[in-house]
C-alpha cells in the first residue's frame, strides 16, 4: 500500500498543498495565491475556476517535487475556507456566479430583516444571524436572479462550500456532498441532527434540490477521477473545514482543549466534547471531531480581521515592506498604552457581532510613530482573541489552561508573547505552520489505515514553543481597559 497522503488546504488568500508520508514527514509542498475581487464596497468574490485550477496545478507541483505521481497516493484530504460558496450548473460543472467569500457583507440588509428570529436560528444551527455565513448570501443571490432561482428549483443548479465544489470537480461530477463541519457554517444545518433543516431552508427560501448530501468528515467519501490529478482514481478520504482541521491537527480532541489560528482572521475554537454548549456570550456552537474523526462539538469565536490588518499596513498604508518587518518595528514602539487600533474593516465579529462597526485609531498624538501604529495593529489581534477567550470561559465555567496557536501570524514572536501576557497563561505555538493541512492529512491517513490512531499520527503536529506570561496583572488590566474603551467608540449596537 502507498504511504503518501495529499492534503489540499484551500484558503481565503491562497491554496497550500502538502504531500505527507507515513512517518509524518512533509515530502512535498506547493503554494499559490488566490486573487481577490471587490466589485463593490463590502463585497468580496473569488473565481471558482481559479480555485479549482490552483488545487489541481499545485497538487501536481507538490507531487512533482518528490517525483511522485497520483498513483502513489493512498488518499487525499481536503480542508477549506468554510463559508465561501459557489453556485454552478449541475450538468456541466460551469460556475453560474463568482464565489461569494465569507468576508462579503452584501446580505447585511437581509440579516437585519431576520434579526427578530435570531434566537430560533441559534437554537437550530448554533449560529447568530450575520452575513458571515453562507445562507443569507445564497438568499441574496437567488432573490437577485430569478432565472437562477428557477434553475435551482428544477435541480439544475448546485450550491456548495469550497469542499463541495472541489469534490464535485475532482470527481468529474460523480460526488455532490459536503461534510458536517462545513455544512454547520451555512446557517441551514440542524446542528444536533446534522441534517438540512426545513425551517431554515424555508426561512432563507433555498430550494432543497440544490443542496449537497451531508456526510461525516472521515471517509473515504469520493474519488478524484482518473485524469484529474493523474492516471488513476484516488480516494478522497477526508473533508473538513479549515478551523476544525486546525483544531484536530493541534491534537485538540477532548473537552477543554483550545486553539487559535491566526490567518486572514483569527479563529478560536474550544472543544466541548459531546456537549453542545449554548452560549450566553454570543459565541457560536459548531461541529468538531473526536480523536477517531467522529462528530463532537466546539465553541467558536471568529475575529474577522487579524493577518489582514498586517496586509493593510503593508499594502494600503505602506508602513512595512514585508509582514516580517512588523516584529522589528513593534519592538521599537515606545508607548504600549497608546494608540489603539480597532480593525473593524468589515464590522466586528465575536463577541460583538456588529456589522456596521468601522475601524478606528484611538489615542493618536503628534508624537505617534510608524512603530507605534505597527505595534498597535499587532496588539489589536491579541486583544480580540482575549475578548473571545473570556467569553468562552464564561460560557463553559472552565478555564482554558493553555492556548495552542498556528497560522501565518503566529510566526511573529512579539504577537505570541503579547498574547500570552494578555491571557495570563501559556501560548504554545506549533513548530509546523501548516497545521490546518496536517489536520486533513491526519484524518485522511486514518481513514485509509495509514495510521491506526490519532495518537500514532500525532507526530504530524511536531513540536511546540511555549510563550509564558511575563506582564504584571496591574499593567494587563490597564491595557485591557484602554482596549475596551476604544472598542466602545466604534460599536453601533449596545
Amino acid at each position: 500500500m502507498s504511504e503518501l497522503v495529499l492534503a489540499i488546504d484551500q484558503g481565503t488568500t491562497g491554496t497550500t498543498v502538502l504531500v505527507v508520508d507515513g512517518a509524518g514527514r512533509i515530502r512535498g509542498r506547493a503554494y499559490g495565491e488566490i486573487r481577490q475581487f471587490y466589485p463593490r464596497p463590502g463585497w468580496v468574490e473569488h473565481d471558482p475556476e481559479q480555485i479549482y485550477r490552483s488545487a489541481v496545478q499545485l497538487s501536481r507541483k507538490a507531487l512533482g517535487a518528490v517525483r511522485a505521481r497520483a498513483g502513489d497516493l493512498a488518499a487525499i484530504g481536503v480542508t477549506n475556507q468554510r463559508e465561501t460558496f459557489v453556485v454552478w450548473e449541475r450538468a456541466s460543472g460551469r460556475p453560474l456566479h463568482p464565489a461569494i467569500v465569507w468576508q462579503c457583507r452584501r446580505s447585511a440588509e437581509i440579516c437585519e430583516r431576520l434579526r427578530e428570529r435570531e434566537a430560533e436560528v441559534c437554537r437550530i444551527t448554533g449560529l447568530l444571524i450575520d452575513p458571515y455565513f453562507s445562507g443569507t448570501k445564497l438568499k441574496w443571490l437567488l432573490d437577485s436572479d430569478r432565472s437562477l432561482r428557477r434553475r435551482a428549483e428544477r435541480g439544475e443548479a448546485c450550491f456548495g462550500t469550497i469542499d463541495t465544489w472541489l469534490t464535485f470537480k475532482l470527481s468529474r461530477g460523480g460526488a455532490f456532498l459536503t461534510d458536517f463541519t462545513n455544512a454547520s457554517r451555512t446557517m441551514m444545518l440542524d446542528l444536533e441532527a446534522r441534517r438540512w433543516d426545513p425551517t431554515m431552508i424555508d426561512m432563507l427560501g433555498v430550494p432543497e434540490r440544490m443542496l449537497p448530501e451531508v456526510v461525516g468528515s472521515r471517509g473515504p467519501m469520493a474519488e478524484a477521477a482518473a485524469r484529474t490529478l493523474g492516471d488513476r482514481a484516488v480516494p478522497i478520504a477526508a473533508l473538513i473545514g479549515d478551523q476544525q482541521s486546525a483544531l484536530y491537527g493541534n491534537g485538540c480532541t477532548s473537552a477543554g482543549q483550545a486553539k487559535v489560528t491566526y490567518g486572514t482572521g483569527a479563529f478560536l475554537l474550544m472543544h466541548t466534547g459531546n456537549e453542545r454548549v449554548r452560549s450566553r456570550n454570543r459565541m457560536l456552537a459548531t461541529v468538531a471531531l473526536g480523536s477517531k474523526g467522529e462528530p463532537a462539538y466546539a465553541l467558536e469565536g471568529s475575529v474577522f480581521i487579524a493577518g489582514a490588518a498586517v496586509q493593510w499596513l503593508r499594502d494600503e498604508l505602506g508602513l512595512v515592506a514585508r509582514s516580517s518587518d512588523t516584529l522589528r518595528l513593534a519592538r521599537q514602539s515606545r508607548e504600549r498604552g497608546q494608540p489603539y487600533v480597532v480593525p473593524a474593516f468589515v464590522g466586528l465579529g465575536a463577541p460583538y457581532w456588529d456589522t456596521a462597526a468601522r475601524g478606528a485609531i484611538v489615542g493618536i498624538t503628534r508624537g505617534t510613530t510608524r512603530a507605534d501604529l505597527v505595534r498597535a495593529t499587532l496588539d489589536s489581534i491579541a486583544y480580540q482573541v482575549l475578548d473571545v477567550l473570556a467569553a468562552m470561559e464564561k460560557d463553559t465555567g472552565r478555564r482554558i489552561r493553555e492556548l495552542r496557536a498556528d497560522g501565518g501570524a503566529s510566526a511573529n514572536d512579539y504577537l505570541m508573547q503579547f498574547q500570552a501576557d494578555l491571557l495570563g497563561r501559556a501560548v504554545r505555538r506549533c513548530a509546523m505552520a501548516e497545521t490546518t493541512a496536517l489536520g486533513a492529512a491526519t484524518l485522511a491517513g486514518l481513514a485509509v489505515g495509514l495510521w491506526g490512531s490519532r495518537d500514532e499520527a500525532a507526530q504530524l503536529s511536531g513540536r511546540y514553543r511555549a510563550f509564558e506570561p511575563k506582564m504584571s496583572v496591574r499593567e494587563r488590566d490597564a491595557l485591557v481597559a484602554g482596549w475596551r474603551d476604544a472598542v466602545a467608540r466604534v460599536l453601533t449596537r449596545g
